[in-house]
């Protein structure tokens, strides 16, 4: 077929679709908006896509329907109503969207939480008597194992244990009562 000959056929094949969307916008189409105005709270905006997706429904059945009878209206009432529905449990079913946080609400790591949180520690630390506090230097500042620090301090590696456990007790205790730990 010559391309004059198939955009002829185009156009006459799109007439009964233009015609036929016509026709059921001009019969149904206020009273459908009113409806789907209704139905939706008062959103015209979701009303408008709820008229245009019925229309477009309708027109699938095109071959079927008659755009000028009234008998149509029932059904395009049903379809309006099942879309406002379906739309409703579509937005029930999902959380709510959230948007990014405004940069006044971010955290901006700035170093004062790490300085704050090591004066607690050290204050904590203070409170611990010589021998804990020497123990805990030995083993965690400085990294060296039981049986070192036991030949540094002059003590039998059973005595780095006792006082490291009482150590860690005592600064654990004191800071819970600082409010940097939580119970256990």
């Amino acid at each position: 077929m010559p391309p004059t000959a198939r955009g002829a056929s185009a156009a006459r094949a799109a007439e009964p679709t233009e015609d036929f969307l016509r026709a059921l916008y001009h019969r149904h189409g206020a009273v459908m908006l009113r409806f789907a105005t209704r139905l939706t709270g008062g959103d015209w905006h979701r009303a408008e896509d709820v008229l245009q997706e019925t229309a477009i429904r309708a027109w699938q059945h095109s071959g079927e329907l008659d755009p000028t009878a009234e008998t149509l209206r029932p059904w395009l009432f049903a379809v309006v109503r099942n879309l406002v529905i379906d739309g409703h449990r579509l937005r029930r079913a999902r959380p709510p969207e959230e948007g990014e946080p405004s940069p006044a609400h971010l955290p901006v790591p700035d170093g004062i939480d790490h300085t704050l949180t090591r004066q607690v520690v050290v204050a904590a630390l203070r409170e611990l008597s010589a021998r804990h506090r020497e123990v805990l230097l030995h083993l965690y500042y400085l990294g060296r194992t039981v049986t070192q620090t036991a030949e540094v301090l002059g003590v039998p590696a059973g005595t780095v244990k006792s006082r490291s456990y009482y150590a860690m007790r005592a600064l654990s205790d004191s800071l819970r009562g600082r409010g940097l730990t939580t119970p256990d």
